[in-house]
């Protein structure tokens, strides 16, 4: 299919197209795998805010936590709605009204040297329970309409702190991206009377060739319509609209398979992979969201190496978005990379071992198997 000419894909979730330039990358990168010198980090650094004991940006002082930690946002993007009735402002064409909102930051861990591939399942389990319980708390709010769940990881993703942490903005609206989801999801339930992200987990099951890793809860694709190069999809295999419904066991499985995914991610270079993370959840509006069917993003920027990112220019900002590489491409180059993490291997000599091949079959299960 359009394997080596121009071709744009469209987007089930957003209604948007992306162009997919395959004959600008006719073969696959088989050149050398850049790698950047990454500094050692203490487990402990006393000029960290983020850090158990240390005083924040705020001034704050931090507890000496021992697992996860939350806490608002000392520069928060969003404060808290002042009055009970709307505020707008409106002047012939200009439009504009007050946003409040919560913004809190959710630590990963007391050490600040290690990321979410390099925590443990149980403590990337707990990490999820916290995002899970911020979820609850804060879209019991009165004015609060949506919970969005977010990592950067990365300074090349503006990252200011490298500790190992997360925010969760919670606004009096939907935001843009989500609401172009909850459209188009509720167009599909509306006519087909089943979640289309359960009918596309169907489809990419049986085709395979997108497919990353899985268990018996959740599958990590790279969506048809991937816009970032390894960008990927998580999906659960029972329809749950938001992550407090998530069971024990499901919850589990995720902080596995986002183990199993993101050390791929580190492997693929091997570094630290930088990327936004996300959770996408039903609104917390009240009401009832059977078309919603929780998932999460990943939109990592580099592309052929450690150094070599994607730039949203010129006619992808002007015109349309694009990429080179297909998905069906990045899916078999995360399948190849190993769950093991790079800086665990005895063998590790400082070289990516990760090179493109044919994409491989899954078996029967849908899982795919690890080559590299």
């Amino acid at each position: 299919m359009f394997s080596d000419r121009s071709h744009r894909r469209f987007n089930v979730l957003t209604g948007e197209y992306v162009l997919v330039s395959p004959n600008r990358n006719q073969r696959p990168w088989q050149g050398l795998r850049e790698r950047t010198p990454e500094a050692g980090r203490p487990a402990y650094d006393p000029d960290c805010y983020l850090c158990p004991g240390n005083s924040r940006a705020g001034g704050l002082m931090n507890p000496p936590y021992e697992g996860t930690f939350a806490f608002d946002n000392d520069f928060a993007a969003l404060l808290p709605r002042l009055h009970r009735r709307p505020e707008r402002y409106e002047y012939g064409l200009l439009s504009a009204e007050a946003e409040g909102g919560v913004c809190r930051v959710v630590c990963f861990s007391p050490r600040h040297d290690l990321s979410l591939p390099e925590l443990g399942v149980a403590e990337i389990d707990s990490v999820i329970a916290a995002w899970s319980g911020e979820s609850t708390a804060l879209g019991a709010r009165e004015y609060i309409r949506y919970v969005q769940i977010f990592e950067n990881k990365g300074e090349i993703m503006g990252c200011s702190n490298p500790h190992p942490h997360s925010q969760i903005w919670a606004t009096e609206h939907i935001p843009t991206e989500p609401a172009k989801e909850l459209f188009s999801q509720q167009d599909y339930f509306q006519t087909h009377g089943r979640p289309l992200l359960l009918d596309v987990l169907i489809q990419e099951k049986t085709a395979g060739v997108r497919l990353v890793a899985g268990n018996e809860h959740w599958t990590a694709l790279v969506p048809f319509w991937a816009l970032w190069p390894f960008e990927t999809l998580l999906i659960p295999r029972r329809s749950v609209s938001r992550l407090p419904e998530l069971e024990a066991a499901e919850r589990l499985a995720l902080a596995d398979l986002l183990k199993r995914l993101t050390t791929r991610y580190d492997n693929l270079f091997e570094i630290s992979f930088p990327y936004s993370m996300g959770f996408h959840q039903a609104p917390f509006d009240g009401e009832e969201h059977p078309e919603w069917v929780l998932h999460l993003h990943f939109y990592p920027p580099l592309m052929r190496s450690a150094t070599v990112r994607k730039f949203m220019v010129g006619f992808e900002m002007l015109g349309m978005p694009g990429r080179d590489m297909t998905a069906e491409q990045a899916a078999a180059r995360l399948r190849e990379c190993s769950e093991v993490h790079y800086k665990q291997r005895q063998d590790y000599t400082g070289r990516s071992e990760c090179t493109f091949s044919s994409p491989a079959e899954p078996d029967s299960s849908g899982a795919m198997s690890s080559t590299c």
